[in-house]
């Protein structure tokens, strides 16, 4: 059985200057994949207000999460979502959490720890809160409830680069291993770490910002000394064949033009394919079980 894949073409988590076509991006990657197995969340045009919780746009994040909660009720896991920025992520893991009733660790790949709270977060941006929200802790609405949050010592962060004040208080405080670029060449690094949660399950999400630049012109935040795309590949081929792979997200495609698209969507579909024949693994051992 094939992947599903949650298309959310979210943009009003970022406050880069290329937030909009974070929606582009989304509509590039779903032009390649396969219509019958596509489902697509219907995002807001307009930004949305902050309504006083100090994250903007909160008002069209809602209600985005809210629509994709509802579509991925009827979506099997596990589901691979396609962002749209990394808030796009945070119902993919409530979706997951909920099938895998708790025994899950969140691999998170990303230039960023993406750990801030409205009071730390020096741009208002979701993106940059999306998980710790997803850790629990947040704002109404968009922060995992208790019966779905992952809790910080079921964390992994890899290809961190950039950690603001509060994000390292926060991974100190809970032990949160932080795995080096260098470390993803490692895979039995990265596999140590999540046995090291005592989860058995897993949901990968890669922001493609934890690439080097070079590797893709679309990132809506280049960051300089990231992973090179040959390795990010063979390190979640690796990751999903030692774990079920109980979701997984793909986020920060921001193209230029179509063109500039073309030019990175290989890379993006080899990723997307990594994650693919771990969902499909999965889910043929759910049936060979069932049978």
């Amino acid at each position: 059985m094939p992947a599903t894949f949650v298309v959310v073409p979210l943009w009003q988590g970022s406050i880069s200057s290329r937030a909009m076509s974070l929606a582009d991006g989304a509509a590039a990657i779903r032009g390649d994949l396969p219509s019958a197995a596509t489902l697509t969340v219907d995002v807001p045009a307009e930004a949305g207000e902050s309504l006083g919780t100090g994250i903007r746009r909160y008002s069209a994040l809602r209600r985005v999460r809210e629509r994709t909660d509802e579509m991925l009720e009827t979506a099997p896991a596990p589901a691979i979502i396609i962002g749209g920025d990394c808030g796009a992520a945070l119902a993919g893991v409530a979706h997951a959490s909920r099938h895998a009733e708790g025994d899950l660790a969140v691999l998170w790949l990303d230039a960023h720890p993406d750990l801030n709270t409205p009071d730390s977060s020096p741009s208002g941006g979701f993106g940059g809160m999306t998980l710790r929200h997803i850790a629990g802790e947040g704002i109404d609405g968009l922060a995992l409830s208790p019966e779905t949050r992952v809790a910080p010592e079921r964390l992994v962060l890899g290809g961190i680069r950039a950690i603001d004040a509060e994000e390292h208080r926060f991974i100190e405080e809970h032990g949160i291993d932080v795995l080096t670029v260098d470390d993803l060449a490692d895979p039995e690094v990265v596999i140590a770490a999540i046995e090291s949660t005592g989860a058995s399950r897993v949901f990968v999400h890669i922001d493609l910002d934890v690439l080097d630049p070079s590797a893709m012109g679309g990132l809506s935040y280049p960051m300089p000394f990231g992973v090179h795309a040959p390795v990010l590949v063979d390190l979640v081929k690796a990751v999903v064949a030692r774990f079920p792979l109980a979701g997984a997200a793909i986020a920060g495609f921001a193209p230029s033009s179509p063109e500039s698209a073309d030019d990175d969507l290989p890379t993006i579909l080899r990723l997307v394919g990594a994650l693919a024949g771990g969902a499909a693994d999965r889910r043929a051992g759910t049936a060979a079980v069932a049978g």
